[in-house]
């Protein structure tokens, strides 16, 4: 550098994270969530394929509105449990795992496709998410079905879970997902929702859980206890009564921080 030229520090790099919902989940003459609003927030949605919830109708007209919004499009695929929306853990074995994957993943861009749109991520739900991300053979079930199906897509799960591990030995991507509306234990995993507090029902209180977990990988438990935590993506719940306003709230708030907003690159 010449004696006469001005040093300037270069600008901070921008930090971005996913924002993830989960969508479509009604069926037949029920609706449920807040879809439309939330839309306006979240960048990327998980589409229930018709197993713990969600119907052809309702997996299309999902699709066009993901795809319409330019969100990024996953699969949600659940159990066979319509009765406990998926929540309620079943004695599946690993080839059942991989069996209702391919099927679900499968049904799903059947109307990606027809919308002219395409899978970007595929993401358990409820109860298949908790048992795959302590299973590690449950897990390699479903990231194989993953695999096999579309080995480009990536697959969603909860940091440090036997999914991600499952998702590094394979080869397909992992993408660490956070909670921005869960509390959780103090070895990482999220609060039962039987327990009292599992639930962050305060938007300022969600946002910087968020941001500390973004900005310097730590989580305060329920407990109060801190632990070390990471993620790409922070899912939101779209069934709340406030849901959307939570939503715009956090999405503002990461602004203020400097941290954007995106689908995982």
């Amino acid at each position: 550098m010449k004696n006469n030229e001005e040093w300037t520090q270069p600008a901070p790099r921008q930090r971005f994270v996913d924002l993830n919902c989960d969508f479509g989940e009604g069926y037949g003459a029920y609706t449920f969530g807040h879809d439309d609003a939330l839309l306006a927030h979240v960048t990327s949605v998980n589409i229930a394929c018709g197993f713990h919830a969600g119907d052809p109708h309702t997996m299309r007209a999902a699709v066009e509105m993901a795809a319409r919004a330019g969100a990024a499009i996953g699969a949600h695929p659940g159990l066979p449990d319509r009765l406990g929306f998926g929540r309620r853990e079943m004695a599946v074995t690993a080839d059942e795992v991989y069996d209702l994957t391919l099927y679900q993943i499968g049904a799903l861009d059947a109307f990606a496709r027809a919308a002219g749109s395409s899978l970007r991520h595929v993401k358990p739900h409820g109860a298949l998410y908790h048992m795959t991300g302590r299973s590690a053979e449950l897990a390699d079930a479903f990231v194989r079905a993953v695999q096999a199906y579309q080995p480009s897509l990536l697959v969603y799960g909860q940091w440090g879970s036997e999914l991600l591990r499952a998702a590094d030995r394979l080869g397909v991507r992992g993408v660490s997902e956070i909670f921005a509306d869960r509390s959780y234990q103090a070895d990482g995993t999220l609060t039962p929702r039987s327990e009292p507090g599992a639930t962050l029902t305060s938007a300022e209180e969600s946002l910087q859980q968020t941001i500390g977990i973004i900005e310097q990988g730590k989580a305060k438990t329920s407990g109060g206890a801190v632990i070390a935590i990471q993620g790409d993506t922070v899912c939101l719940h779209g069934d709340g009564p406030h849901a959307a306003a939570f939503a715009a709230a956090l999405r503002e708030g990461l602004k203020s921080a400097g941290i954007g907003v995106r689908p995982p690159q």
